[in-house]
């Protein structure tokens, strides 16, 4: 019988609802088969989709943040944390063995000196009847997912927010371009204009609006170069590389936005969404939290143990009395019958079911999240594509007409005030074109994000069998 026992225990059962659950606790949560995982759960995937950028900058600094990022060591830490877990469970299914030695040197009430020395192994087994100890380690199973999930997730968002910084910190070096022919051009424009001021041919007024406006340039170009330090700050500690490292890579491709080769989203089945990891983490937490009230079932249950204990003993007199030894040994098994327990078993119960109705209600919440998150980031792309062709034929357009009242100014033609007022047009229109296609490229980044690690237009939509698969 105990055999046959154990044989049952060695078997787990399919995940369902626990019995006298509520309906709406019952309703299907996607099973881990269902769910691909984000670039198939391997880093080189991951590097490769952002190779698409063709930029070694920032496939180097992707590169360092997934291998030193806090978030990321932290997240494969709690992978191997919720393994020893899954361990320890599985460990309570199989008989334990321990082994013992002892010896003393004693004497009573003045009695002769005894030496004892005594080996014992005993062994305590726990059968599985109700299955406390299966749904126990199908819960630390499902934890240990989770946690493969939630280092995925991980892995996501440090590429994506590295990358958005990345693109940040470029949009700052071609705004600081500008800025700096700005400025240079207004210092020009001040030089020539002091000189017609002293010789009488322009007005002391028009000379102090050039230099104010020289001024304001000069201030406007530091505060973009503070903006982009900053940026190289964010990218330091995203990566924990040496700041001169950073510095040195960054200067390999100077104020040039990262372009994807396949920056058009044609189209994007909402079964890319499956991939997300976060997803994937809660799907997996629910699991766990299923399993634990079937634990917390079965623990009102009886328990039936079986023990064993072999041991021997040796005891020897001083002086020549002779030495005795004695064997024994125990086996059978013990019954645990719950009779009152003030309903502590009761409200264990209780509580893990509420914890699995906390969790499939965050499953839920995340997963409208991540379709509101999809259509944002598409609509910001669509947006910032229609947008950048007229930002560019403004941007043209007014650089031209800028040009075209400096000579007229020069030529005596042209009013200053025409001059800065064109200026100021067309530094907007340039600006303007930076801040778009900058917003482009992060809209792209936020669509990765979105689903969780990006997707493909040529590729088949993630499903059970490419998962089990590994393609």
């Amino acid at each position: 019988m105990t055999l046959a026992l154990g044989a049952c225990a060695t078997v787990a059962p399919t995940p369902q609802a626990p019995r006298g659950m509520p309906e709406r606790w019952q309703a299907p949560v996607p099973a881990a088969s269902e769910i691909a995982a984000a670039h198939g759960g391997r880093v080189e995937d991951l590097a490769q989709w952002w190779a698409q950028f063709d930029d070694p900058a920032l496939a180097r600094l992707i590169s360092a943040a997934q291998a030193n990022n806090g978030s990321v060591v932290q997240a494969r830490a709690r992978i191997e944390q919720a393994r020893a877990s899954l361990r320890s469970a599985g460990a309570a299914n199989v008989p334990r063995v321990d082994g013992g030695v002892s010896a003393s040197r004693a004497t009573q009430a003045g009695g002769p000196i005894t030496n004892s020395a005594a080996a014992s192994l005993d062994t305590l087994w726990e059968i599985d009847l109700f299955g406390v100890g299966r749904a126990n380690r199908s819960a630390a199973l499902a934890q240990l997912q989770a946690s493969e999930a939630a280092w995925h997730d991980a892995r996501v968002s440090i590429a994506a927010e590295l990358g958005q910084a990345y693109v940040n910190y470029r949009s700052c070096e071609q705004l600081v371009q500008v800025l700096q022919a700005d400025a240079s051009s207004q210092r020009v424009s001040a030089d020539l204009t002091e000189r017609k001021v002293r010789a009488g041919l322009e007005s002391p007024a028009n000379g102090a609006l050039v230099q104010a406006s020289a001024a304001n340039s000069a201030l406007s170009l530091v505060g973009q170069q503070s903006q982009c330090e900053v940026q190289i700050k964010s990218l330091v500690a995203l990566t924990a590389l040496p700041e001169a490292e950073v510095r040195q890579l960054l200067g390999a491709g100077a104020a040039v936005l990262p372009q994807p080769r396949a920056f058009a989203v044609e189209v994007l089945p909402a079964q890319w969404l499956t991939q997300r990891p976060d997803l994937r983490n809660l799907e997996r937490q629910a699991a766990a939290a299923l399993r634990d009230v079937d634990a917390a079932q079965a623990d009102r249950w009886p328990r039936l143990t079986l023990s064993g204990s072999i041991s021997r003993a040796r005891i020897s007199g001083v002086g020549g009395a002779p030495a005795t030894s004695a064997n024994t040994w125990s086996i059978g098994p013990a019954l645990s019958l719950p009779i009152f327990d003030a309903g502590r078993r009761s409200a264990a119960v209780d509580q893990a079911r509420a914890r699995y109705d906390e969790i499939r209600s965050q499953y839920e919440q995340r997963a409208r999240d991540a379709v509101r998150e999809v259509e944002e980031a598409l609509v910001k792309l669509d947006a910032a594509q229609r947008r950048e062709a007229d930002a560019r034929t403004a941007a043209t357009g007014f650089a031209a007409f800028l040009e075209a009242q400096r000579k007229r100014t020069e030529a005596g033609a042209g009013s200053l005030l025409d001059l800065e007022d064109a200026r100021r047009t067309a530094l907007s229109a340039q600006s303007s074109l930076i801040n778009i296609q900058t917003e482009r490229i992060q809209a792209w980044i936020s669509l990765y994000r979105a689903v969780g690690g990006g997707w493909s237009g040529d590729a088949p939509v993630p499903t059970a069998t490419a998962q089990a698969s590994g393609r």
